[in-house]
């Protein structure tokens, strides 16, 4: 079994700043592709960035030059950071890797925009 624990989040003013880690309980040397998604009350989950056992990084267009996913391999820990926050990146982020099934999922962590 694989946990994944979240953290990060928080409140932030439109423009501003957060760094989301996921810190994964096995090596992560070998997941050869982990992501964080999303999911805003009311709407459906949704994919925002993938990460490579490479280093080859995708984003979905709403947050492409705004969002930074990396890995650190040596602390089997993905990061995203989100810069040039908008309300409508208001959402509960969470992070997965690849494995039975689904697949392994964090609890999610809250990140909310407001003024």
């Amino acid at each position: 079994q694989v946990q994944l624990v979240e953290s990060g989040g928080g409140l932030v003013q439109p423009g501003g700043s957060l760094r989301l880690s996921c810190a994964v309980s096995k090596s992560i040397f070998s997941i050869w592709l982990m992501g964080w998604y999303r999911q805003a009350p009311g709407k459906q989950r949704e994919l925002v960035a993938t990460i490579t056992a490479s280093g080859d990084t995708n984003y979905r267009d709403s947050v492409n030059g705004r969002f930074t996913i990396s890995r650190d391999d040596a602390k089997n820990t993905m990061y995203l950071q989100m810069n040039s926050l908008k309300p409508e990146d208001t959402a509960v982020y969470y992070c997965h890797v690849p494995g039975v099934g689904d697949g392994y999922w964090g609890q999610g962590a809250q990140v909310t925009v407001s003024s």
